[in-house]
């Protein structure tokens, strides 16, 4: 399934901690970041029910977008 999340994650440093977070807790997942859209959008594709999950993270603020 494809998740689609409006995000904080705006600049290099942040996308530097976002990533480490997202490789350590969807490690079979594929995501990317696109800095370039004005929400700084965040897709995931994965098996896993991960909205919770993702919402619950303390490293970045994300919204998931329908």
């Amino acid at each position: 399934m494809i998740y689609v999340f409006k995000t904080s994650v705006d600049t290099n440093s942040k996308l530097k901690l976002a990533s480490e977070l997202l490789n350590e807790l969807l490690a079979d997942a594929q995501w990317n970041f696109d800095l370039e859209d004005c929400d700084n959008i965040l897709r995931i594709d994965s098996e896993t029910e991960i909205t919770e999950l993702l919402l619950k993270n303390t490293v970045f603020d994300c919204i998931e977008l329908e």
